[in-house]
């Protein structure tokens, strides 16, 4: 009886007891994602940088002459995913990367005037504005998200050891 139970279920779609898509957070979380590089797209064409460069330089603006490594864990990233973000960066004439005169082993990033004066444009403003939330609004869905992030980050850290 049971096994026809899970056959019926796992066959018929509309099931209530079945979650849609829509109630997985993850997925809204994706999807935002995705809304979010579609609002970001046309603005950071403008400025001639991609998503993850746009971060680089944010995360440059809050602390600037940073170690690869500690920029890459600021933005969630390894070294070897970052490293092409930041040579494209340099290209462009918005960061600069020096070795570290203390550990030769180590890279700085800084930014040029040309990377601090992107702040300048507004972009971050815009998008506030587009996700149409109020200002506390917003701060409480950055808040819960940062939450999710980090309570994931360390389940994924525990069942790893």
């Amino acid at each position: 009886m049971l096994r026809n139970y899970l056959r019926t279920m796992t066959t018929n779609a509309s099931a209530p007891d079945l979650p849609k898509l829509s109630d997985f957070l993850c997925f809204a979380v994706y999807s935002a994602n995705l809304a979010y590089g579609r609002a970001y797209k046309p603005i950071l064409d403008e400025l001639g940088v991609t998503y993850p460069q746009w971060i680089a330089i944010v995360a440059l603006w809050e602390q600037d002459n940073q170690t690869v490594s500690g920029l890459g864990k600021n933005m969630f990233l390894e070294s070897n995913t970052l490293t092409p973000i930041l040579k494209k960066l340099e290209i462009l004439g918005f960061v600069t990367r020096t070795r570290s005169l203390n550990d030769e082993r180590q890279v700085i990033v800084s930014l040029t005037q040309a990377g601090r004066k992107l702040r300048e444009r507004g972009a971050q403003k815009n998008l506030l504005e587009a996700c149409g939330l109020s200002p506390d609004e917003f701060r409480v869905v950055q808040k819960a998200m940062v939450r999710v992030r980090d309570n994931l980050l360390e389940f994924s850290a525990q069942r790893s050891l």
